[in-house]
């Protein structure tokens, strides 16, 4: 029995148990992405997508599945501490896959913005439920997204209503936990309405040393005029494998970054898709990757133009050292009706070792006639003559090596625009390359 076949059977295993612990919104959705999940089958080398990462091997062990949905005896308060000077969040939790209650600064958050668990507030908000759950992340086109569709029993709700400014950054913390090897999955939807404006911020964290395996499913609706950034960091333990969606639709005249950064990990597979559904919407999508030893990440993204007067930006680093592999694979489409599309993407990586491994694939579909659309990919090693000025300059090979590492890697960091955020990620990303541990310090988390 092939590894697809197994998660068939565990789905039809569990169906009941599953079920019995979700509203009728999550359960509706089952039938429908697990007959997409059986037809698709879990992605190899061979689907074009997946070219350089073969996720049907990732999926391959025995994991635990926390499907009768055993609370969790963590104190996040007491394991989890952020030390980002200044940084003034409303914090929610995730622990393993299940919505933690405890929300901190959420009464001074502004009127009508609505935090919950996924599955608690899809009870309680049938209407938005069913105008946006699974809208955007198609089952039908991708067998991972299918599957946490099937899987999935909770996750994070966010709402912010029309006209609403959110000064506070609304911060996340992801915080994977067991004894045990252990699979979750987890789904976030996020709902910003026209004029509103918001920051994210999503934490990822391992606390013990085993084997997890990660799916997740973010679904972002940004309205008319809406203005809304979200950043993510991945501080995993090696033995991770993470399988991630993010899906942003876009209405007229809004704008949203997406910006992911791995600062440690085992496998990542990270897919964002863009779709610029209203004209002057403007997509910034970036991320960056510092990787060692064995690990492995790989960006896919896809950005679609589909009506006239959009822009995008794209920006994705990678530094590669030992016998690590990166991958990028990005796609900017341009429907026939998308006129005056502006568009650049650019994807730039260094290897500092001859075992590194680099795979880029910029493409471009363009079925409009005017637009301005560019693409490029460089893969390379520090530059020699700017070590050699520097050394020159009395600075050891050491201290020259990382100055060039940060000056790289930092541009990508520098879009962010929470600046006691940018601030600590600027000495997470310096002792990421001293190979220090880039644990917040106030922290248990490993």
């Amino acid at each position: 029995m092939d590894t697809t076949e197994k998660l068939l059977e565990l789905y039809k295993r569990e169906r009941g148990i599953i079920e019995e612990n979700c509203s009728y919104i999550l359960n509706g959705t089952r039938p429908s992405a697990i007959s997409s999940f059986k037809k698709l089958g879990l992605p190899t080398r061979k689907l074009e997508k997946y070219k350089y990462t073969d996720v049907a091997q990732f999926f391959e062990g025995d994991y635990k599945v926390n499907f009768n949905r055993a609370p969790s005896s963590l104190k996040v308060d007491e394991v989890f501490k952020c030390d980002v000077p200044y940084l003034d969040t409303a914090q929610a939790f995730l622990v393993n896959d299940s919505f933690h209650p405890e929300i901190t600064k959420k009464d001074i958050l502004p009127r009508g913005v609505t935090i919950g668990g996924l599955n608690a507030m899809s009870e309680r908000f049938l209407e938005w439920f069913a105008k946006y759950y699974g809208k955007i992340a198609d089952t039908r086109e991708d067998a991972i997204v299918a599957l946490n569709t099937a899987l999935v029993q909770d996750g994070v709700f966010i709402y912010i209503p029309k006209n609403t400014v959110v000064d506070m950054p609304i911060q996340l913390i992801n915080i994977l936990t067991s004894k045990e090897n252990l699979m979750v999955n987890r789904r976030l939807l996020i709902i910003a309405e026209e004029n509103s404006q918001v920051n994210f911020l999503l934490c990822n964290h391992t606390i013990d040393p085993v084997s997890f395996l990660m799916t997740g499913v973010t679904e972002i609706f940004a309205g008319e005029n809406a203005h809304v950034n979200f950043y993510e960091i991945e501080e995993n333990n090696s033995k991770s494998k993470r399988f991630n969606h993010t899906f942003v639709y876009q209405e007229s005249n809004s704008t949203v970054q997406v910006n992911g950064m791995t600062l440690h990990n085992g496998i990542s597979c990270n897919c964002t898709n863009f779709y610029l559904a209203g004209e002057g919407a403007h997509a910034d999508c970036n991320g960056m990757a510092i990787t060692d030893k064995e690990q492995h990440v790989d960006n896919i993204t896809l950005i679609e133009h589909s009506v006239p007067h959009c822009t995008s930006h794209e920006l994705y680093k990678y530094v590669l050292d030992d016998k690590s592999v990166g991958a990028f694979t990005g796609m900017i489409l341009v429907r026939p009706n998308a006129q005056k599309t502006d568009s650049i993407q650019t994807n730039r990586s260094i290897c500092l070792t001859k075992d590194a491994r680099m795979y880029a694939r910029p493409q471009l579909e363009i079925y409009a006639d005017d637009v301005k659309c560019a693409h490029g990919a460089t893969v390379g090693q520090l530059d020699e003559d700017a070590l050699f000025y520097m050394r020159t300059r009395g600075m050891s090979m050491y201290e020259a090596r990382l100055l060039l590492m940060f000056a790289f890697i930092n541009e990508v960091v520098d879009k962010i625009k929470i600046e006691p955020l940018k601030e600590r990620l600027h000495v997470l990303v310096e002792k990421r390359f001293k190979g220090e541990l880039c644990n917040c310090s106030g922290s248990d988390i490993k």
